[in-house]
């Protein structure tokens, strides 16, 4: 069901949690509408990160919260932490990875939307209806 939100709060939205973090989509076709873009808040634990993959139809952008990582874009591999803003062109192999004591936080946007859709149904995906969460 397609809803049309224009204020979202963390409780409104489902958690996802994977091996390797933890995400809550803020801004998806089903939660705003928003046909053009999607958003969400990634929060990764010390030493967590995610593989190297692409989005072949998407381009994303990071922009580091909190904490520190190490981000591979290509061959480039550079420091991130908060302040920070990275672009991911559609189809370029990247991975993000927290390197530093304290949970690395960042706001991951999809244009257009859909890799989130693919997150959602990865098969080590624990899906945590809104209002609940999981016990960390």
């Amino acid at each position: 069901m397609v809803s049309e939100k224009r204020f979202v709060q963390a409780d409104d939205v489902e958690t996802i949690q994977l091996d390797w973090g933890t995400l809550k989509w803020m801004n998806t076709p089903e939660v705003t509408g928003s046909k053009g873009f999607s958003a969400g808040v990634v929060l990764l634990e010390p030493g967590k990160g995610h593989e190297r993959h692409t989005h072949p139809d998407s381009e994303e952008i990071l922009y580091i919260l909190g904490g520190e990582g190490e981000q591979t874009i290509e061959d480039e591999t550079r420091t991130v932490g908060a302040g920070d803003m990275v672009h991911i062109p559609s189809g370029v192999e990247h991975s993000t990875i927290n390197t530093s004591w304290e949970p690395l936080r960042f706001l991951a946007v999809y244009c257009p939307p859909g890799p989130e859709a693919v997150i959602r149904e990865d098969d080590d995906a624990t899906v945590f209806p809104p209002g609940e969460f999981p016990d960390n």
